[in-house]
């Protein structure tokens, strides 16, 4: 993608923005490749120029016809921000699960007693797929009130084929709401059904002989994804789902390392995954698997802080191989069940010490390479989608220094006002 036009053709433009700071956030740029004093203009939906205020100066833009002029008069200009790991459709809560681990027991111990993903499966089941789309809206209205205008939704809380379909089809409503995408991951390798107990091999078998092929033959799923570990499934049982993803054509991503070194992000590095995410536990061969292939590294404060843990993410590893590292909510029931992406700026940086340009990329360009969709959305460039945030602030690090006070103003999904 091309930052910058030589020539403005105002003729050509139905909307333009001036007077604006922009934080382009191109990729493999150490910065925000920033343009002070700029202007951004679209057309169709997409970007069709940006550059500075003094490239117009010889142009009357009140007269051109038709032209859409939007004075931005000093505040900054970002791309429509991206939450690429997200677990928003769910029924129930677990908020007794909470006060059980403030009294001591593990995150392990809570789901071996029959809570955490299981007793959310319960709920979830009992839902309608009414109810999962009334509880899941507000969670996605808290994110996009805070500039997200892409998210992931992951299904994972049904763990059979019928409740598996319903999440996505809850996920795919969401994505009919006014200024957003949403991309769905079919994630029915979350954890074990009770039905399935002593019996991992042959819920694999499901998964891969009904409730991928339905998904597939339903196009509800732009991923699939495993939770390869020991609390979810082991290195082969992952392979084998992999393997059927792969036969449907869906691209791949993993829930991998978070709790001990299986070698999920190895494993998924030889499928070409798009993403490895949490990866408090990563090891070196994990880091430059994910090089050689080109993943995304998907870094999840809220679960972090959330759980108490203690083990970072081998954040000055994944930085010196030159991993993109993504940033998300992990918005969910048991385990992050936080809905604000600008929080997560912030944790990004206090806890996992990211750089605040770090921290941003992880919610534009590189949360949408988690995706798979970095050549539509994620920066500001000519030719991509004219998905914009505005923020009333004064530099861009404000947005990981201060929480609490939402400075967003207004947002723009291909290139049409939704807030």
């Amino acid at each position: 993608m091309s930052s910058t036009i030589s020539q403005p053709s105002p003729q050509n433009w139905q909307t333009v923005f001036i007077n604006a700071n922009i934080a382009t956030m191109k990729s493999g740029s150490e910065s925000y490749s920033a343009i002070e004093n700029g202007a951004l203009a679209v057309n169709a939906g997409k970007i069709v120029w940006i550059g500075a205020m003094d490239d117009l100066s010889e142009i009357n833009l009140q007269d051109v016809v038709g032209i859409d002029v939007v004075d931005i008069a000093g505040q900054w200009l970002l791309p429509g921000l991206v939450d690429c790991h997200t677990h928003i459709v769910y029924g129930g809560h677990r908020a007794n699960e909470f006060e059980l681990r403030l009294q001591g027991a593990s995150y392990e111990e809570v789901a071996k007693a029959g809570g955490g993903i299981v007793s959310t499966v319960k709920a979830t089941r009992a839902a309608s797929e009414q109810q999962l789309f009334d509880s899941a809206l507000p969670r996605l209205k808290a994110l996009q009130s805070e500039g997200v205008t892409t998210i992931e939704v992951k299904s994972g809380y049904g763990l059979d084929t019928e409740t598996e379909l319903k999440m996505l089809r809850v996920a795919k409503r969401l994505g009919e709401q006014p200024g957003v995408e949403v991309r769905k991951t079919f994630l029915g390798a979350h954890a074990l059904p009770v039905e399935f107990a002593d019996n991992a091999d042959g819920y694999i078998d499901l998964v891969c002989n009904e409730m991928l092929p339905a998904v597939a033959d339903a196009k509800l799923a732009d991923a699939v994804d495993v939770f390869c570990e020991g609390i979810g499934f082991d290195i082969a049982q992952t392979e084998r789902v992999f393997q059927a993803a792969k036969q449907h054509d869906i691209a791949i991503k993993v829930h991998a390392e978070q709790l001990s070194d299986l070698g999920g992000t190895e494993l998924a590095a030889k499928y070409q995954a798009l993403s490895s995410d949490h990866l408090e536990y990563l090891s070196e061969d994990g880091i430059k698997a994910m090089h050689q292939a080109d993943m995304a590294a998907v870094l999840l404060p809220g679960a972090f802080y959330f759980l108490r843990e203690t083990k970072l993410p081998p954040i000055d590893q994944l930085r010196e191989q030159g991993v993109a590292m993504a940033l998300a909510t992990d918005a969910n029931p048991g385990s992050s069940p936080i809905h604000s992406i600008q929080l997560m700026l912030n944790m990004a940086c206090t806890l996992f010490r990211l750089t605040p340009v770090e921290a941003i990329a992880g919610v534009t360009i590189h949360g949408a390479k988690a995706l798979g969709v970095d050549d539509k959305v994620g920066s500001l460039e000519v030719g991509k989608q004219a998905d914009i945030t505005v923020f009333n602030i004064e530099q861009v690090a404000q947005l990981c220094y201060q929480y609490g006070v939402n400075p967003l103003t207004a947002v723009y999904k291909a290139g049409e006002k939704v807030a």
